[in-house]
């Protein structure tokens, strides 16, 4: 099920304002992925200032980039979490990079360095099929997951933030995980 066109219309129009450079717009996209991208951030950076240096890099990303944007290929979440990954698997890779070139190690890569890329290129692109399954749900389910999943909240903290009873929460949390299962096991396999 797709979400509703209103929904998208809102989402598309909050991006525009963003790329015309209305500071209020952009304002209320940190307000609804900030804490979402943080700990996103978090979890993936060495140290707390390195996370919180990514998360500004990445809301000037997603400002420069906001043109892009269209409701048609991705929801908004979808399509935030998709350029927060990928600049911080950017941003890891060029840190270890000059960690390599730092040390002064001239190793020839190996074959198993090409199969590392192929096996991370795999994931990458799995990551963004279970991101696009998981836009194309119904708002709280979609909610839901995303801040369970990628957000690492718990069911209470969810409830709490989105003013609904944790039965809710729980039941939209199943319902979209079989749903996703479902759209899983009908996708043909690589």
């Amino acid at each position: 099920m797709r979400r509703s066109p209103d929904k998208d219309d809102v989402d598309l129009a909050l991006m525009r304002r963003v790329a015309g450079d209305d500071e209020k717009a952009v304002a209320e996209l940190y307000d609804r992925f900030g804490s979402l991208v943080y700990r996103m951030a978090y979890q993936a950076m060495p140290t707390r200032s390195d996370a919180e240096d990514a998360v500004q890099e990445i809301f000037v990303r997603l400002w420069r980039t906001a043109r892009r944007y269209d409701p048609k290929r991705a929801a908004l979440v979808t399509w935030v979490m998709l350029i927060s990954r990928r600049h911080l698997v950017d941003k890891l890779r060029r840190s270890q990079a000059r960690v390599k070139t730092a040390g002064m190690e001239a190793a020839p890569p190996e074959a198993a360095g090409t199969e590392r890329s192929e096996e991370r290129v795999e994931v990458d692109e799995r990551f963004a099929a279970v991101l696009k399954r998981v836009g194309d749900l119904p708002e709280l389910q979609r909610m839901v997951v995303t801040r369970a999943y990628l957000g690492g909240q718990t069911l209470r903290q969810i409830g709490e933030e989105l003013n609904t009873p944790i039965g809710t929460v729980k039941s939209a949390l199943s319902r979209a995980l079989v749903r996703l299962r479902e759209r899983a096991s009908e996708e043909p396999s690589t």
